[in-house]
């Protein structure tokens, strides 16, 4: 059984920075797909970005890429987001997704869920 858990989230200023951390257990990011999705209170679930598994290649949601990192460490147990810069516009619940096969932008494609971690930028 997968398991993804989040964590990492906060409250931060406007112009700040946090590294969101997603663990897994069960597989490991070699054998998933990883991704970062966030929901605002009111709006669709939204793609942040992702890492394919076999070759690590990052690709990012509409003007994601310029402030947000995707990685995974060595041993591909958790996969990262590092914002910068971040406004208040970014408040969100953040999702990690994983998937052995899916990818893309969509959330329907993404089987694995964690539960969330909540982000707040402050004005």
């Amino acid at each position: 059984q997968v398991q993804l858990v989040e964590s990492g989230g906060g409250l931060v200023q406007t112009g700040g920075s946090l590294r969101l951390s997603c663990s897994a257990s069960g597989r490991t990011f070699s054998e998933l797909n990883g991704a970062w999705f966030r929901q605002a209170p009111g709006k669709a679930r939204e793609f942040v970005a992702a890492i394919i598994r076999s070759s690590g290649f990052a690709y990012y949601g509409e003007y994601m890429k310029d402030r947000f990192t995707i990685s995974r460490d060595n041993a591909k147990t958790t996969v990262y987001l590092q914002m910068d810069n971040l406004n208040t516009d970014d408040t969100a619940v953040y999702y990690c997704a994983g998937d052995a096969s899916g990818w893309g932008r969509l959330a329907e494609n993404w089987d694995y869920w964690g539960q969330g971690t909540q982000v707040t930028v402050s004005a």
